[in-house]
């Protein structure tokens, strides 16, 4: 879009206002986070999918800033600049300009600069009821807005980290599945060669590898040797230490037993689970974990939720949980939510949120902070209220 005509950004101060108003009579208190953000906070903490579209530059200083593509993690600065500790509780709201490079052939529902709308609330005492509040309100603005035909989808990133918890596995394992959960392809590729299903590709580095394999070596000093015989400088980004670790860790894997099969059935079972919630806690109660307790207190929170979610308010849309579902967004650690409508026969992200526990800790070197929120693209639904409409 090459701008917005005077009818239009009309239209849509109406109803951001109205969302405004609805998320500040909830408590949530307006502020207005700074656009230029640090570089390295987006790079690090959000993923690959925003990290690939944040406009970054360097100031006449050589520090690296960037366009917020994103709304959350300048409210994180906020509330760690303003709060009196960063355990404070707050609840904020906000509605501003965000920014993510597309290719110059995206649809209109994909602009390079869009309007964000957001509840963000940090160090809520109770997680079940926070989150049931950010998702309520949220149903709450689209119904505001008139949207109808809306899907809802839930999923819980902490329910299968405690999934994984119960597996028979290397914390190495747990570690690198979880990090491939937003990416079923490589997951689901990285759960077979840890079967043994599929072999690992060869690399560059399989020579070292074999060696660490084959006895007591020093995966750091190996690093070190390499980089010196060949002259070579360490990527930007990666310390000699993180490359030493993932070393042993290939080294560890050469002599690691293969997962067992059945583990892996009990993981591409749990992640088949979807459907409307009545039925979510019947489907999990027939996983084989043997009552593992984290993982049945995870489940007890799940049904906890979703007694708090105000299903009669989604008056114009379905709900829906989808184990697989997590966002794109890797910050987050809990319950995960997504808004979308049908454009031209493809999905389109209205509004979407979550818990994100560690992200606060991580920008401010302290300890983890409960985090929940959510955001609200706001032409996108503008647009849909508009093309339902017609």
């Amino acid at each position: 879009m090459p701008g917005k005509s005077c009818a239009y950004r009309t239209k849509l101060a109406v109803q951001n206002e109205q969302l405004m108003a609805l998320f500040e009579t909830a408590g949530h208190e307006y502020i207005e986070p700074e656009i230029i953000q640090p570089a390295d906070v987006f790079l690090e903490r959000t993923g690959e999918d925003l990290r690939s579209r944040t406009y970054v530059f360097s100031d006449p200083e050589g520090n690296e800033l960037c366009l917020r593509p994103d709304i959350t993690v300048p409210t994180c600065r906020y509330h760690l600049a303003t709060a009196t500790t960063p355990q404070s509780q707050a609840r904020y709201c906000y509605n501003g300009p965000a920014f993510r490079h597309t290719s110059a052939n995206a649809s209109t529902g994909h602009p390079r600069e869009f309007g964000q709308l957001g509840l963000e609330w940090f160090g809520a005492d109770n997680a079940q009821n926070a989150e049931a509040e950010i998702f309520n309100l949220t149903i709450a603005a689209m119904e505001k807005a008139g949207l109808t035909n809306y899907t809802v989808r839930i999923g819980d990133l902490g329910l299968f980290r405690s999934l994984l918890s119960a597996m028979d596995m290397p914390d190495r394992w747990r570690r690198r599945l979880a990090h491939e959960f937003w990416r079923p392809l490589a997951f689901h590729k990285l759960l077979r060669h840890l079967t043994g299903q599929q072999p690992f590709a060869n690399t560059s580095s399989d020579d070292l590898v074999a060696t660490l394999a084959a006895g007591d070596n020093d995966a750091n000093a190996a690093v070190e040797s390499v980089l010196d015989e060949n002259n070579w400088a360490l990527v930007p980004g990666r310390s000699g230490d993180d490359i030493a670790r993932r070393l042993a860790e290939k080294a560890s894997d050469k002599n690691a037993m293969p997962l067992s099969s059945d583990i892996a059935d009990i993981i591409n079972a749990y992640l088949n689970i979807h459907g409307p919630l009545d039925t979510i806690m019947g489907q999990l109660s027939k996983l084989d974990l043997h009552g593992d307790d984290a993982f049945a207190r995870s489940c007890t929170n799940l049904s906890k939720r979703f007694d708090l979610f105000d299903i009669g308010t989604v008056k114009n849309g379905s709900i829906s949980f989808a184990a697989e579902f997590g966002r794109s967004l890797e910050y987050y650690t809990g319950f995960v939510f997504q808004i979308e409508v049908d454009d031209n026969g493809a999905p389109l992200v209205i509004a979407g949120g979550g818990r994100y526990d560690d992200l606060i800790a991580d920008i401010g070197k302290c300890v983890s902070v409960p985090a929940v929120g959510c955001a609200i693209y706001g032409e996108r639904l503008l647009d849909a209220v508009e093309r339902q409409n017609r």
